[in-house]
């Protein structure tokens, strides 16, 4: 390349500015909502079924979002596990322990505002450290892109293999403890 084509390329680079839009990260911003707003639903509902469901929706959205950000690994472990297994597990473990199905009155404890307050400061605690530790942090362009398969699996293997399959064992003890106690409710009504 020329220089006047790279001078061409970096003055295109300083006029777009650092937050301008393109079509990407308003998609990722669209997405994002519909996200944040199935989340809200997810947890102001009364419906324990229709809660799962949007959960759904809310695992989905992150899903796509990660695929905006060009980490398709993680977007197919976030549909294979989190949309497709964990909440497969919850709606089984509703069915098997006999919950509710439609509106629970004895599931709502009153405390929405204190639980509203907490949820609030949690979140700007999160949203506060999370910009403080990443505030100067660069991600660099050369080797292996950060979200592609090779470097996913790196980090999983070599860093975060205990608590991945501490996970799973988790996993398996609440739909071992979802059967004993369908099973308990059996045994009493006989």
């Amino acid at each position: 390349m020329t220089g006047t084509g790279l001078s061409a390329l970096a003055a295109e680079h300083v006029s777009r500015g650092f937050l301008s839009t393109s079509g990407v990260e308003i998609v990722f911003l669209l997405v994002g909502l519909v996200t944040l707003g199935a989340a809200v639903v997810t947890v102001t509902t009364r419906q324990l079924v229709h809660a799962a469901l949007w959960l759904v929706v809310a695992l989905g959205g992150l899903a796509v979002e990660y695929l905006l950000l060009t980490a398709e690994f993680i977007a197919w472990v976030q549909v294979l596990i989190y949309v497709g297994s964990v909440v497969v597990l919850l709606l089984f473990g509703l069915m098997l322990t006999r919950a509710p199905i439609g509106r629970s009155p004895d599931a709502d404890s009153g405390n929405r505002w204190v639980a509203l307050g907490v949820a609030g400061a949690a979140a700007a605690a999160l949203v506060w450290v999370v910009v403080d530790a990443f505030r100067t942090t660069w991600i660099g362009l050369d080797g292996a892109p950060q979200g592609s398969t090779k470097v996913s699996g790196e980090i999983l293997f070599r860093h975060w293999v205990l608590p991945f399959e501490a996970l799973s064992v988790l996993l398996l003890a609440a739909l071992v403890g979802a059967i004993v106690l369908s099973r308990r409710k059996k045994e009493e009504e006989r």
